[in-house]
């Protein structure tokens, strides 16, 4: 299994960015998808995770209401949408996978994750 993730760039506080996860090497349909945020000198952060089904989610205190998660399984991709960026949003953004029986398992913590993609950069400019 492989994960990509990308959509990641410099954005001025108060814009927006769609990330992207593409999974390849294997269908969706026991995987759920999260995403876990690095800033420099802070350990890793789960930022929100989706079930295989889609109906179950997850919002860190921090992102919840400025960061929504989503996923289109024909595709084999995750998509995490954020608004409203702060500084405080800048680190390496990692997409992960599990695989779980349950259809509406959402992952919590980082060591929960089978899976990891390579991550991509986000910097939120003050």
């Amino acid at each position: 299994v492989q994960l990509q993730a990308s959509g990641g760039g410099l954005v001025q506080a108060g814009g927006s960015l769609i990330l992207s996860c593409e999974v390849s090497g294997y269908t969706l349909d026991y995987v759920a998808i999260g995403w876990i945020r690095q800033a420099p000198g802070e350990e890793r952060e789960v930022v929100s995770c989706i079930s295989s089904s889609g109906d179950m989610t997850y919002y860190a205190d921090s992102v919840r209401g400025r960061f929504t998660i989503s996923r289109d399984n024909a595709k084999n991709v995750g998509y995490l949408q954020i608004v409203s960026l702060k500084p405080e949003d800048t680190a390496v953004y990692y997409c992960a996978a599990r695989f779980h029986y349950n259809s509406d398992y959402v992952p919590r913590g980082p060591w929960e994750f089978d899976h990891w993609g390579q991550g991509t950069q986000v910097t939120v400019s003050s």
